[in-house]
């Protein structure tokens, strides 16, 4: 799997890749998380206008898409019942993973893309997102607290450090 920065020429198969995702949560059991259109183009543009979107190719073929944005994340400034490792630290946040329900190893292609470049990943996903807990988790994160969206929605929240690069 080859990870890159998305283009806008992109944008057509990355809401493919999307809604795959979204038929995979609901499958799941997770019926609310990405409601409402989301995440719309306007949120994959604003990514890439912040050179955070990337896809992830397999035989030259979209399957995957992430954004990796630096910090200061504004959802992440109150966190309640818990705490983040080294507050003052700054740190990267893996936002929007979504792949092909029949393409493996995604997860851990893009956890080993940002530990690449940043020693300091946060992430959040929704409480009946269990898949995504499980990656999160098996991938070494720890659970950290709760975080609100700017909609409210709670979120679960991690955190991950790793020494050095």
């Amino acid at each position: 799997m080859v990870i890159r920065e998305a283009r806008a020429g992109d944008m057509t198969e990355i809401l493919k890749v999307m809604e795959a995702a979204k038929k995979i949560m609901r499958q799941s059991g997770n019926m609310h998380q990405w409601g409402d259109g989301y995440p719309s183009e306007t949120v994959i543009m604003n990514d890439m206008e912040k050179n955070g979107a990337f896809v992830i190719e397999d035989d030259d073929e979209v399957v995957g898409y992430f954004a990796f944005l630096p910090s200061p994340e504004p959802t992440y400034n109150k966190i309640y019942e818990g705490n983040w490792f080294e507050e003052s630290l700054p740190y990267h946040v893996v936002h929007r993973i979504a792949s092909y329900p029949d393409v493996h190893g995604v997860f851990s292609s893009i956890m080993d893309f940002c530990f690449m470049h940043d020693t300091n990943i946060r992430i959040d996903t929704h409480r009946d997102n269990k898949i995504m807990q499980h990656n999160i988790q098996k991938h070494g994160f720890v659970y950290c607290g709760i975080i609100h969206l700017l909609s409210g929605d709670e979120r679960l929240a991690y955190q991950k450090i790793v020494s050095g690069f």
